[in-house]
């Protein structure tokens, strides 16, 4: 069965499940379908190590009596399991308190308009011609240097999928999408010791991966910049954020603006609508309908077209993360945002990361981060940390073992560059991201 087939197919179960909940009584139901297809190779040492073929697929049922919810998921789509499913979720109502802020969104607000949003670009590839690229990847990087001693392995893999989401309101919605991937990771070994590093690429389309050998070759480089560490001087420095970096940094930041945290009084920006905590020259916007890109979306989880919008505009909060739930219990109108953001910018000057290097002078590059030290209550941040000391502006040795602390509060507000870098491998898309002043621990000198 090809996916179009599949689509249909979905459709008409979610319609099913749809006419079964409202058979057994429910007032209201929602129902959501996945299904996904695809292959994963795996190479190390230039030996095949697993080729795995996955196919899933799965319902989650959520159905309303009144404002008494129940939810439940199978993976059988016969009839008999329908009829089940809808009826576990049916008693698991019955039996929960009412909840003022339950039900479905406002059936004026579910997109009315389908979207072609170029999310399907399939790959036929072979297992023999998966594991040759993920072979060319990760010989490629190992014949770069002789420290380069050892291997995890690289991996190629694509996936296609089929989203199905229906309503009671009439709404019915599906994309098909594709996701392909290609990874390294090497170890290197000197005097010091042993380090490790990766990269990855990953979209859509096939095309828009990097080449096999040149993902390699930068997990070479990254691995190779690593080797003989060093301790950080430990004092206030400037820390540069790595894109990947960034874009977790940034990730605490729509955290803490979404529904769930503020309704929860468990966010350090609570009431913080209308309120700057970012320089007035840097906009967080969200872009869903781009084509093509990983994050793009024209409806959300609860059916909802979604739209370009500002987050943070010109450094002010200027709309929370909401779905309608979360919107219900703060009294305000939910931003098509159930299950996210889709393809988050960061919009400001943009500077080469070089120039941002030179900017800070003497600092921490941050290209790792470990530890969960983030309270996202208070803002206070204090994460280990690795990557390269800065001196007068350039990258002067690799550091490993350090810690970065502040309030993000403060660094939000500290930021003073960000970088024409931008990582497109998420639904944060983020550059480089200069810090002016943070707590850098390391060996006790500076």
């Amino acid at each position: 069965m090809d996916v179009t087939e599949q689509e249909t197919e979905l459709k008409a179960l979610v319609a099913d499940i749809l006419a079964e909940a409202e058979k057994q009584g429910a007032d209201q139901c929602e129902v959501s379908v996945s299904s996904d297809e695809g292959l994963s190779v795996n190479v190390r040492k230039g030996e095949l190590e697993q080729v795995e073929f996955n196919q899933d697929r799965g319902f989650g049922i959520t159905v309303y009596f009144g404002q008494r919810k129940g939810s439940a998921s199978t993976t059988d789509s016969s009839r008999a399991a329908i009829e089940n499913t809808v009826a576990a979720a049916s008693n698991i109502a019955r039996f929960t308190e009412e909840d003022p802020c339950n039900g479905l969104a406002d059936a004026s607000l579910m997109q009315t308009e389908v979207i072609d949003l170029d999310l399907f670009h399939p790959w036929t590839l072979e297992p023999d011609v998966a594991t040759d690229l993920a072979c060319a990847c990760e010989g490629a990087g190992l014949e770069m240097d002789d420290r380069l001693t050892n291997s995890d392995g690289a991996s190629v893999n694509t996936q296609q999928s089929v989203r199905v989401y229906g309503n009671s309101h009439g709404f019915l919605g599906s994309y098909i999408a594709t996701r392909h991937g290609m990874s390294c990771v090497l170890i290197g070994e000197d005097e010091s010791g042993m380090q490790r590093d990766y990269w990855y690429s990953v979209g859509r389309n096939q095309e828009d991966l990097d080449a096999a050998e040149d993902i390699g070759r930068e997990a070479a480089r990254r691995t190779l910049a690593r080797l003989s560490p060093r301790k950080a001087s430990t004092g206030t420095y400037p820390v540069l954020f790595a894109p990947p970096m960034a874009a977790g940094l940034i990730g605490h930041v729509i955290g803490a603006i979404s529904g769930g945290a503020l309704y929860r009084n468990a966010s350090f920006l609570i009431d913080s609508m209308g309120k700057q905590i970012m320089p007035d020259w840097l906009s967080l916007v969200e872009r869903p309908q781009l084509p093509g890109q990983l994050g793009s979306a024209y409806f959300d989880s609860d059916g909802l077209a979604t739209h370009e919008k500002a987050f943070v505009d010109s450094g002010v909060v200027a709309s929370y993360v909401l779905s309608s739930y979360s919107a219900r219990k703060l009294g305000l109108e939910p931003t098509g945002n159930a299950g996210g953001v889709f393809n988050l910018d960061l919009d400001g000057t943009a500077r080469d990361p070089a120039e941002l290097l030179s900017g800070m002078g003497t600092g921490l590059y941050v290209t790792e981060l470990m530890g969960q030290g983030v309270n996202t209550v208070t803002g206070d941040y204090s994460r280990g940390a690795a990557g390269f000391w800065v001196e007068d502006g350039q990258i002067a040795y690799p550091v490993a073992e350090a810690t970065i602390a502040g309030n993000l509060s403060d660094m939000l507000m500290n930021i003073t560059g960000i970088g024409t870098d931008v990582d497109y491998r998420g639904n944060i898309r983020a550059p480089s991201i200069l810090v002016s002043e943070m707590t850098v621990a390391g060996d006790g000198s500076g």
